[in-house]
């Protein structure tokens, strides 16, 4: 192996042990805490959590396999099938950050109807719609047995290995990217470009308040009316922040691979493998930012954690405790034998 196939090799280990650890924690958020299953969001984060883990125990492994034996690892079946979980996993969980998206922009744009237009039955409708989708690509792609060991990318893909169905393929991974990448896009820019302005509207607005105060309270200390301006700054860029996040992160990780997936369509530009590999890492990425963008990083989530922890240590100081006074004390002990 070159220097370059290690240092790859290295970072898939990471990205994937990172992904397991990372997306393992969102469930058990999940599952701990009553008021994040309470909520509607919780059900598309659970969806793009499951598709992440899927993601990091399945196609991470098999590439991590490839670019250290050059070669496809296990059989054909295994193959196939990894690839077809590969393609509905990844459109599923492009789908499941626009479902999220539109879920926020109900929230923050219509936040008096908000209650009854989404609801458990409205987001089970829009996860089935996501499963649909997603499922019904990897299954044309298999029925025409265009899925298999991708050298460039070191992993099993959609891949066609017929010179004679060149622009039917073509014409499939197009659409396939249209409606999975471009897609989930456009619903991330139209959804979070509309919230970042109501934002800026209510940001506006308690501006307008704050500034009328500090005018009327004559006598405010300098460092207090400093603090006042300091935080409208800080509330103005919070939202931008948070929305660059989301749509940079999508294309951060997405763009490059579907860009080199449609540019290796044309035979008339060569593209390196090395770079091939680099492009899937990115993509495999998102699984890893995920967990953080959506729920890690959120205060209802951090919450939970300290909880979960609080618990775990309370419980193994009460258990040392009764341990040590076990200890003290032989009439327990013999009892215990």
């Amino acid at each position: 192996m070159s220097i370059w196939e290690l240092i790859l090799a290295f970072v898939v280990v990471v990205l994937m042990l990172v992904a397991l650890l990372a997306n393992v924690l969102v469930l058990l958020c999940f599952l701990y805490s009553a008021d994040i299953r309470k909520q509607v969001p919780g059900l598309f984060i659970l969806n793009l959590t499951f598709c992440n883990l899927l993601m990091a125990v399945s196609s991470m492994p098999l590439t991590l396999a490839g670019i250290i034996y050059k070669s496809q690892p296990g059989g054909d079946q295994i193959c196939h099938v990894v690839g077809f979980l590969e393609t509905f996993l990844t459109t599923n969980s492009m789908l499941s950050m626009a479902a999220l998206s539109i879920d926020r922009w109900i929230a923050v744009v219509f936040p008096l109807s908000y209650h009854s237009k989404m609801r458990y039955r409205d987001a089970a409708l829009i996860l089935s719609y996501t499963w649909l989708h997603s499922v019904s690509f990897p299954i044309v792609a298999a029925s025409l047995s265009w899925v298999g060991f991708h050298h460039l990318y070191a992993s099993c893909t959609l891949y066609n290995k017929r010179p004679e169905d060149r622009t039917q393929f073509m014409i499939f991974t197009g659409v396939f990217h249209a409606l999975s990448f471009l897609l989930s896009l456009i619903i991330l820019c139209f959804t979070y470009l509309k919230v970042l302005k109501v934002a800026r509207f209510h940001c506006k607005r308690i501006d307008v308040i704050t500034m009328q105060t500090l005018v009327l309270l004559v006598d405010i200390h300098p460092s207090v009316r400093e603090r006042c301006l300091e935080e409208q700054k800080r509330r103005r860029q919070r939202a931008t922040k948070k929305i660059s996040t989301f749509i940079g992160t999508f294309i951060l990780c997405f763009a490059p691979y579907v860009i080199t997936r449609l540019v290796e369509l044309s035979s008339v530009v060569h593209i390196n493998s090395h770079w091939g590999i680099i492009s899937k890492c990115l993509a495999y990425s998102k699984a890893v930012s995920d967990p953080f963008v959506y729920s890690l990083l959120r205060h209802q989530y951090k919450k939970t954690w300290k909880d979960i922890i609080n618990k775990i240590l309370k419980r193994s100081s009460i258990n040392s405790s009764a341990l040590t006074s076990e200890s003290h004390n032989p009439n327990i002990s013999q009892l215990n034998e």
